[in-house]
C-alpha cells in the first residue's frame, strides 16, 4: 500500500489515498504505521476518499487508534496534497471532515490559510460536564496543581491554560490527567500557553490520542478564542509551538483562520496492511 508522509511544523501524518477504502480496520493500521522506531511512525493516519459536497473526505486517526473529528495541521497537508499530487486545480481546496466541511486557500512558499469555522464555546457542545454554560477561567485541578481552564471545541474538544507567572507546568506531566478528567466526557486536547504580548503566546501541547505533539492546529486556534475571551490576547496573534509558528485570526464575524506551512517528507509503500 502506498502512502505520503508529511508534516506541518512537526506534527507528522501517513497520508493513504485511493487505497485507503480496502482497510479492514483503520484504527489498528493507525497503531501499527504510527508506532515511531518500530514503523513509519507518525502522530496520525489520515485516510482521503472521494467525496460528493467536496474535492475529498478524510478521516483521521491518532496513534492510538483513536478517530479524531479534525485536525487542523493535517487539514493543511491535505490541502497542499491534493495541489501537488492530485493537480487540483484552483486555489482553494474543500475537505470533508467529521467536524463539516472545511475550506482551505493555498498560498505561495507551501503556506495554506484555513477556515476553521466558528468556535463552539457552549459546554454541552465541547463537551464539559456540569450544567450548560461558557467554560471561561474556571479552575481544574490535576497532579495536585490547580490551574484555570477556557473549554473551546474546534470540532474537537480544547482545555485551554494559561499559566500564572512562576507556575510550573508541561504538557507531559499534566496532559495526560487532564486529557482524561472528569470534567471532559470526550477526553481533551490540552494546551499550556505562556502570554508573550497581546499578539504573540508560546504553546505546549497535549492532544488527545497521540500525546505531547510539536503543533496542534486546532489548538492553536482554541487558545486565540480563549486568550481573547478572557482578555490576554487580540483577535489576530501568532501562536508559538515547539514546531514553529501559526497565525490564527478570530474574525469579528466568528469565523477563525489559521496560516502555517504543510510539508512533504517522503513517499514509500507498506506491506502486510489489511
Amino acid at each position: 500500500m502506498k502512502f505520503t508522509k508529511m508534516h506541518g511544523l512537526g506534527n507528522d501524518f501517513i497520508i493513504i489515498d485511493g487505497e485507503a477504502a480496502q482497510l479492514q480496520n483503520p484504527a489498528e493500521t493507525a497503531r501499527r504505521l504510527c508506532q515511531r522506531r518500530f514503523s513509519v511512525g507518525a502522530d496520525g493516519l489520515v485516510l482521503l476518499f472521494p467525496s460528493a459536497e467536496a474535492d475529498v473526505e478524510m478521516r483521521i486517526f491518532n496513534a492510538d487508534g483513536s478517530e479524531a473529528e479534525m485536525c487542523g495541521n493535517a487539514l493543511r497537508c491535505v490541502a497542499r496534497y491534493l495541489a501537488e499530487k492530485q493537480a487540483h486545480r484552483g486555489e482553494v481546496v474543500t475537505v470533508s471532515t467529521a467536524a463539516g466541511l472545511k475550506e482551505a486557500h493555498l498560498l505561495p512558499g507551501g503556506l495554506v490559510r484555513v477556515n476553521m469555522g466558528h468556535p463552539v464555546l457552549e459546554s454541552e457542545r465541547v463537551p464539559v460536564s456540569g450544567p450548560p454554560r461558557r467554560v471561561i477561567a474556571e479552575e481544574i485541578e490535576a497532579g495536585k496543581e490547580k490551574f484555570y481552564y477556557t473549554a473551546v471545541s474546534m470540532g474537537n474538544p480544547h482545555c485551554v491554560i494559561f499559566l500564572k507567572e512562576g507556575q510550573a507546568a508541561s504538557a507531559s506531566s499534566h496532559g495526560p490527567l487532564l486529557e482524561k478528567h472528569a470534567f471532559f466526557p470526550q477526553g481533551a486536547n490540552v494546551e499550556f500557553c505562556r502570554v508573550n504580548s497581546p499578539s504573540e503566546v508560546v504553546v505546549s501541547v497535549w492532544e488527545r490520542g497521540a500525546g505531547e505533539t510539536l503543533a496542534c492546529g486546532t489548538g492553536a486556534c482554541a487558545v486565540v478564542v480563549a486568550g481573547v475571551l478572557q482578555g490576554l490576547l487580540e483577535r489576530q496573534a501568532a501562536v508559538h509551538l515547539p514546531g514553529g509558528t501559526l497565525q490564527i485570526e478570530w474574525c469579528t464575524n466568528g469565523q477563525v483562520y489559521m496560516e502555517g506551512p504543510a510539508t512533504f517528507v517522503y513517499e514509500g509503500t507498506v506491506d502486510g496492511i489489511q
